[in-house]
């Protein structure tokens, strides 16, 4: 079953915080107060499906990697907690207060501030996530290995 969850789980994962990023990007960039509000007021709503999510992966990889060692597990192991910690300690503070501050009509100098910092930790917590991607998929075989 954990064969079939930990990718699953993870995909989902890296999708959903790809979409939280991309519609914050594009909303900033391209739209309107009205659509920044709306975006910052959902992305909340998106930690029911995240969270599980996340929590699925982690469970099922712990469970995949039991006592298993190596050079690419060894990295899925070292990144994860950076992964969680960006998550709850940045990423999740930061979309709560920014959809207070949007809710309120307060787009000031402090929303675009903690923005930038939701934007950079958000693009960390992709990079790594697509690492670990890359990394399971070489651990499964359906990624070669190409030397550098």
């Amino acid at each position: 079953m954990s064969k079939t969850l930990h990718p699953l789980a993870g995909a989902l994962a890296l999708l959903i915080i790809l979409a939280f990023w991309g519609t914050t990007l594009v909303s900033e960039v391209f739209g309107p107060p009205t659509t920044v509000v709306l975006v910052k007021s959902l992305i909340p709503w998106g930690f029911l499906l995240l969270i599980p999510a996340l929590m699925a992966t982690g469970g099922s990889g712990f469970v995949l990697a039991g006592q298993r060692g190596g050079r690419l597990v060894d990295a899925k192991r070292r990144r994860m907690p950076v992964v969680a910690m960006n998550g709850l300690l940045i990423l999740m503070p930061a979309a709560l207060f920014l959809a207070f501050k949007a809710q309120a009509g307060e787009l000031d100098a402090v929303f675009y501030a903690v923005q930038a910092l939701e934007l950079v930790a958000g693009a960390v917590n992709i990079t790594l996530l697509g690492l670990n991607m890359r990394d399971g998929l070489r651990l499964t075989g359906r990624l070669r290995h190409v030397p550098a």
